[in-house]
């Protein structure tokens, strides 16, 4: 799938996986909430310290994932048992977001994302917060791609032209 379908499951994901690697290779993954904010621009807020934030600041390299229209089936046509899904995949750099008007702007976008109906209590939290919140942007290296699986209303499995 398109580059531009790929964004658009990320955009839905309710949360994504975001996996890198320590200095020594060891896998480290874990879900969180992100933003975009253009075609390359992800964000997520943490805690000042943590295992995350030690493995970004040496080996920023990370890879992003997210599924979303996730069912178990019944193949229409052959019975089989089957996983209707949509799904991304995007590759980037991660950067801990240093500037304080960057950082609102970010946390803003986060916030409109995911708690819209209460805007009105984002200067109040970024007053009293923004001091022990990290944040975090992840600018992506590559277009991400997309993978799905589904069934029209015929029971043919859709098929799509990769752009």
């Amino acid at each position: 799938m398109s580059a531009e379908w790929a964004l658009e499951v990320l955009d839905k994901a309710p949360y994504i996986t975001v996996s890198m690697a320590d200095d020594e290779g060891m896998p480290y993954g874990l879900p969180l909430s992100l933003v975009r904010t253009d075609e390359k621009t992800f964000y997520f807020h943490c805690a000042l310290e943590g295992k995350k934030l030690d493995i970004l600041s040496k080996t920023p390299r990370v890879c992003l994932s997210a599924v979303t229209k996730c069912k178990p089936t019944v193949g229409p046509k052959d019975g089989s048992f089957t996983l209707e899904f949509k799904s991304a995949i995007a590759f980037g750099t991660a950067e801990i977001v240093e500037d304080d008007t960057e950082k609102i702007a970010a946390l803003r976008a986060i916030c409109e994302r995911f708690l819209p109906h209460h805007m009105d209590a984002f200067d109040a939290s970024i007053a009293r917060s923004l001091g022990r919140t990290a944040v975090v942007r992840i600018t992506l290296t590559e277009p991400p791609v997309g993978k799905r699986k589904q069934y029209d209303k015929e029971g043919e499995e859709m098929k799509a032209a990769i752009k």
